[in-house]
């Protein structure tokens, strides 16, 4: 199964690909699904189940789903816009559903939060329903966030994947074909994923969209860098990374910092994406919104950073960081909900370290062991978030997954590229790992630092 750059790096807001970029994507759906019926519809409804419903409102998963039924879209979207819009609906009860006019629709008895178990399939369900004049269900669709902005209908989740639209001239699909290919083609993990991507979109075209990638996720940065305050969602978390990167600016030239510095930079650019993520402002999952500090931290160290870095090889950063993902979400999961926190943080380390180790210089081996030294030391991370929100300990535990992902790539490219545990092999870990975890674990704020917070 093929998986685009443009797949594992989606451009969107925060705070979750998963429990807000994807229930927004599955309304917009189910409209189009509605535009083609032979009938007229008069109201909408949405009911939502598993982990949407524990932590949605800390996700801002209502408020995805409504916006998505008013035609919003997350790689769109107008913050200032949508606010006036969420006004309109509660005082109305009604939503202008592009193509269908004005629907019925009053949130606080329209959108349910089922706290029962979780569909059958997969714990981000939420079901969308359409009524007539009478409030009768006349169509209803299943849908599945299944992490990183990815959505699948009910009928969808079960069935086999669909034959490729075209044939790609290296269809890696573990790491060991992907290292057997460079082996025979003589070419990098980057240039093969080039050649794929190739296939489906124009030199020009693949070029902007990674240079529009990169520079969404550095305007995260900036942003975030500056940004001030507390964040929303009522833990009166207070955004640090401006501060941080304050002293650490006042530092400079002072003869006052410790080598272990560099780590302190690292975090404070990862912190500074999930602060703006946490706010709900534009990110790009990497590959999912949780973790999408990791990746551009990376990337913003090796820029600011490491001598002889150049912006020209941005693209070889990301994708070969996309290639390593793309076999992570294939043969496990990137799901938070699926498997815990060492599907989001973890395989954005192991991406991030692929990247940087071809950046400078790593050969494919080399590259693959520093993905699987990524990965393998967040093994059994849980997901955990207090009251469902991404904030603790989701900001913090980005800027130790970039910390980790430069590490792992420095250790391997001290290496061969020989190594014990095969990449492919850890993938399957995590998988069994996540399919074991106790559901406290993964992303229902049941369990865990969600369960064991101070008392005030």
């Amino acid at each position: 199964m093929f998986l685009s750059v443009f797949d594992m790096f989606k451009i969107g807001i925060g705070p979750s690909s998963s429990h807000t970029m994807g229930p927004m994507l599955a309304a917009a759906r189910f409209l189009d699904h509605l535009r083609g019926l032979p009938f007229g519809v008069v109201g909408l409804r949405a009911r939502l189940h598993g982990s949407l419903a524990f932590t949605g409102v800390g996700h801002a998963t209502d408020r995805a789903v409504i916006l998505g039924f008013a035609g919003f879209t997350p790689d769109a979207y107008d913050a200032a816009r949508a606010e006036g819009t969420l006004t309109q609906i509660a005082r109305t009860g009604t939503v202008d559903a592009p193509g269908l006019g004005q629907l019925r629709f009053a949130p606080d008895t329209d959108l349910v939060f089922d706290y029962g178990p979780p569909l059958p399939g997969h714990v981000n369900g939420l079901v969308l329903m359409a009524t007539d004049a009478q409030g009768d269900v006349i169509a209803q669709e299943t849908y599945f966030s299944i992490g990183g902005g990815f959505v699948v209908t009910r009928d969808e989740l079960g069935a086999p994947p669909p034959a490729p639209a075209a044939e790609f001239p290296y269809p890696f699909e573990t790491a060991a074909q992907m290292l057997e290919m460079a082996r025979a083609s003589g070419k990098s993990i980057a240039a093969m994923k080039r050649a794929n991507e190739l296939k489906l979109r124009t030199p020009s075209e693949l070029d902007h969209g990674l240079r529009r990638i990169w520079q969404v996720m550095n305007d995260c940065i900036t942003l975030g860098l500056s940004g001030e305050g507390t964040l929303p969602g009522g833990l009166s978390v207070r955004r640090r990374a401006k501060g941080i990167m304050t002293a650490l600016l006042a530092e400079q030239g002072l003869n006052l910092t410790a080598p272990h510095t560099i780590n302190d930079w690292i975090g404070v650019y990862a912190m500074a994406v999930n602060e703006e993520n946490a706010a709900g402002g534009q990110v790009v999952t990497a590959p999912t919104n949780g973790a999408a500090g990791v990746v551009p931290a990376t990337i913003r160290y090796w820029l600011d950073h490491v001598p002889g870095a150049s912006a020209a090889r941005l693209d070889e950063f990301l994708l070969t960081a996309a290639a390593i993902g793309g076999l992570i979400k294939h043969n496990a999961s990137i799901s938070g909900a699926e498997c815990g926190c060492q599907a989001e943080v973890g395989s954005a380390a192991a991406m991030a370290a692929a990247g940087l180790a071809a950046v400078l210089g790593g050969s494919p081996a080399q590259i693959e062991n520093a993905a699987e030294i990524a990965l393998e030391h967040h093994l059994g991370m849980t997901c955990d978030p207090v009251k469902g929100l991404v904030q603790v300990p989701c900001i913090e535990r980005n800027g130790l997954g970039a910390i980790k992902a430069v590490s792992a790539a420095s250790l391997a490219l001290r290496g061969d590229g020989t190594h014990f545990m095969p990449l492919d092999n850890c993938i399957e870990a995590m998988r069994q790992t996540g399919a074991d975890m106790s559901e406290k674990y993964k992303e229902t704020a049941l369990g865990g630092l969600a369960v064991n917070i101070p008392n005030c």
